[in-house]
Parts: C-alpha cells; sequence; structure tokens
C-alpha cells in the first residue's frame, strides 16, 4: 500500500509535459523589383491624374451624347484610353488597350438607354494562366446620377480610384511578371455596377479564369466625416459565402470564413506592410458597405476572387452631392479634400499585392483535407502548382482571423501536421522559388 501510494503521489506531482512549440508564420519575403516598383508611385502624377478627371466638367453617364475631347463622360474615357496607349508603348507589343462598348437598356430607374464603355488594358504574361485584375470606376456623379449636364467633379468617387489604376499601369508595364494583369477602368459603376458586369460576364462566358480583383473605389481622403482621420489604414472588403454555397456544408465544416475573396484579402493584408512602411490593411468581412456597393461584387457574383479597396474614413458630404456651400459647410467631391500621400499609400499597396499575386505560383488545386479515420493530426493532399518550388501548410485556431502557424514541407502533395483537424482551420500554399507566396488554398475534406 505504501509503495503504491508513493506511486500516485509522485505521479501527481510530476511536472504536466508541455505541448510542443508550433512553428509561427512568417512574413512574405521582400522581392527588390517589387519594392522598387512600389517606390516608383508618385502623389504628384496621381494629383496630375485625378485634376484631369475633375477637369472634364462631369462624368455622368448621361453626358455620353454630349462629350467632347475636353468635357463630358467619353472625353474623360479617351483621355484615359490615350494614357493607356502611351503606357502601351512601354512595353514592346505586351499590352493592348481595348474598349468594352455596349449599349445598356433603360431601367426603371433611368430616363433611357444609355451607352457604356470601359477601357481594358491587358498586360500578357509570360506564362498562360488567369488574370489577375486591378480595376476602378471613371463615370460619377453628383446629387442626381442621371443628370449628365450639372458639374460632377468625382475627385473621390472614383478619380482617386481610375488614378490608382493609371499610375500603376505606369510603373509595372514595363516589367515582366509570370501571370497577365489586367488594368480595368470601368464604366456604369453608379447606377448599378453596369460596366462590370458586362465584362465579368463575358469573362465567365468566355470560361476565363479570373484568379483575383483588386477594384478601388473611394482611396484618396483621410478625413472623415465623423472627424476621425487615420492615414496609415486602408480598409478591404471582402464577401464570406460566394452565391449558390451550400449552407449545410458550411456549417459542418467551418468554412464561413474562408471564402476565395476572403483568402485573398488575407493575402493583402500579409503583403502591403511589407512593402509600405506604417500602414496596414484593416480587413472588414463584408463584401460591402450598407447602402453602398462596388465593382467587385461583379466578380464576386460570377465566382471569382475579389475584393474593395476603400479610405479608412470616408466622409459623405464629399460623396453623390451637388457641389455647393450650405450652413458654412462645404458640399462636393472636390480635389481640396484630397490627401496626396495617402493616395500615393494605396496605390503602394495595390501595387505590392498585384506584383506579388502575378509572381507566385498558383494557389495548389483541388486541395483536400483527409477525414477518413479519427486521430490526433491532420493530413493535406493537393495538386501540383506550375512554379511551385515546395509547398507550405498553414493554420489557425478556428476563432482567429489570421493564419498563424506555417511548416513547409518542400516539392511534395501531401503532408500531415501534428494539430488536430478538429480544432484548427488549415489551408496549403505554393511557394516559388523566388520565395513568393500563392493564396492559400482551403481544403475540401474527404473521407476515404
Amino acid at each position: 500500500m505504501k509503495s503504491c501510494a508513493a506511486f500516485f503521489a509522485a505521479l501527481l506531482c510530476a511536472p504536466l509535459l508541455a505541448a510542443a512549440p508550433q512553428p509561427t508564420l512568417s512574413p512574405p519575403p521582400v522581392d527588390p523589383q517589387i519594392a522598387s516598383l512600389v517606390n516608383a508611385i508618385s502623389a504628384d502624377r496621381l494629383r496630375e491624374s485625378d485634376t484631369k478627371l475633375v477637369g472634364f466638367f462631369t462624368r455622368n453617364d448621361f453626358s455620353e451624347t454630349s462629350s467632347t475631347a475636353t468635357r463630358g463622360v467619353f472625353g474623360a474615357r479617351d483621355w484615359i484610353r490615350s494614357e493607356f496607349e502611351h503606357i502601351a508603348g512601354t512595353t514592346a507589343g505586351r499590352m493592348s488597350v481595348t474598349l468594352d462598348t455596349y449599349l445598356q437598356p433603360k431601367t426603371a430607374k433611368t430616363p433611357r438607354a444609355v451607352t457604356e464603355s470601359s477601357i481594358i488594358a491587358t498586360l500578357r504574361g509570360d506564362e498562360p494562366g488567369p488574370l489577375y485584375i486591378m480595376s476602378s470606376h471613371y463615370d460619377d456623379c453628383n446629387g442626381d446620377c442621371t443628370n449628365g449636364t450639372r458639374v460632377a467633379p468625382g475627385a473621390d468617387d472614383n478619380g482617386s480610384g481610375t488614378s490608382a489604376v493609371l499610375e500603376a499601369a505606369r510603373v509595372m508595364a514595363p516589367h515582366h511578371f509570370r501571370g497577365t494583369i489586367v488594368f480595368a477602368v470601368f464604366d456604369g459603376e453608379e447606377l448599378g455596377l453596369w460596366g462590370s458586369q458586362h465584362y465579368a460576364n463575358a469573362l465567365k462566358a468566355a470560361g476565363t479564369q479570373v484568379a483575383a480583383n483588386l477594384n478601388n473605389d473611394i482611396i484618396g481622403n483621410t478625413q472623415g466625416g465623423g472627424g476621425a482621420r487615420e492615414p496609415g489604414v486602408i480598409r478591404v472588403f471582402s464577401e464570406a459565402l460566394p452565391a449558390g454555397t451550400a449552407l449545410d456544408r458550411v456549417n459542418l465544416v467551418g468554412s464561413e470564413n474562408d471564402s476565395p475573396s476572403r483568402e485573398l484579402a488575407r493575402y493583402v493584408g500579409e503583403v502591403v506592410p511589407q512593402y509600405v512602411p506604417d500602414f496596414s490593411v484593416r480587413e472588414i468581412w463584408r463584401a460591402d458597405r450598407f447602402l453602398r456597393g462596388g465593382d467587385q461584387e461583379s466578380f464576386q457574383a460570377d465566382g471569382y476572387p475579389a475584393i474593395r479597396f476603400v479610405e479608412s474614413n470616408e466622409n459623405f458630404t464629399h460623396q453623390h452631392q451637388d457641389v455647393r456651400l450650405q450652413n458654412g459647410v462645404q458640399y462636393g467631391d472636390l480635389p481640396v479634400f484630397m490627401d496626396w500621400d495617402y493616395l500615393k499609400r494605396a496605390t503602394q499597396a495595390n501595387v505590392a499585392a498585384l506584383a506579388s499575386l502575378a509572381s507566385a505560383p498558383l494557389p495548389p488545386a483541388n486541395a483536400q483535407l483527409i477525414t477518413h479515420k479519427l486521430g490526433y493530426d491532420s493530413t493535406l493532399r493537393w495538386q501540383p502548382s506550375p512554379g511551385a518550388a515546395s509547398y507550405e501548410i498553414v493554420w489557425r485556431a478556428t476563432d482567429a482571423p489570421q493564419w498563424q502557424f506555417a511548416k513547409n514541407f518542400g516539392n511534395v502533395t501531401e503532408a500531415t501536421v501534428p494539430v488536430s483537424k478538429d480544432d484548427y482551420i488549415l489551408g496549403v500554399r505554393a511557394i516559388g522559388a523566388q520565395g513568393h507566396r500563392s493564396v492559400v488554398s482551403y481544403p475540401t475534406p474527404v473521407r476515404e
């Protein structure tokens, strides 16, 4: 009895074994070429582009029939196209510039049919594969989005996004990337996302793969209407569940926070701070703001990963307003309210993310989480990605917003990590020879 009691006493007093430390996630490596592209973004050029766009008096859709070389929505369109064509001249034929033009029928909210015309500049990649799209819209409106006669400056909404797309094209076009990049400036956003819907639907009908849409809309002001100012933060909106998602399956496996758009947002949140000092991404887990929308939703509706960049604090007295001074308050979307240094950082964030995406291997296809038996570890399997040198399994607690842990397994297509699939969310990504990471692929549970 004495020896038995001593045994149990020793067992109770023995220190508990500590869990093995998990390999924490490291930030992505900095690519010197991408860093040089980011540093080449110019606040002065962004201001010049935005000021030029404001100078067209209005870019309202319904100014199309009265547009001239210096006024109206199609005057602005022709200038944007000429800028892209000048940029294309630096690419030895790798960039093409086209118009996506069609007649939008009259709707219950519009007075007549109207011609829509988006500008699409495509920078061909060195390898075949999906498109990486940076987008904005160039149409605008004042207090009446169907009135093409009144002044509508549109400096922030959305001269800021259009200027960012042009500036990104200027610095990126002379360089080569693995993937094909599209710089798109859509028409008809203000009246129903018309231009982006037309373009995204055409891509889907043609079976074109889109790996990412980075949409930029209202990214140039830092002084919010409520008084808040955060010059070091940009918001990124991403949807949770794509259309047609089987909710019973989502509830079973806990994938409500791992849509392709949400994984794209996490990717951007990792990359941007590595290239833009003192600038961070605030991930907003919604498709867009309440009572508002953006062109990224057109891509999401067609099953493509898409996110929206928008300034950290908006001022609604400068959006969709007639230019006027009322009760001591200046209304209207005027250049005086722009923060050009902030617009520069927002554009740099896009270039860092876009160049990283277009330089990395594709995400592993057909990723699977093997669930055929009970156990204390997790096995993932995937198909090889062209250009991948190795693969990394990442994981996080089910209530953690960002990936927390990672382990590189080399150039394999199946690996096991010593963590419970019941307690963690897992994914896998491809790593290129130069260290570029793909977006994480969320695995489908399979029971063999």
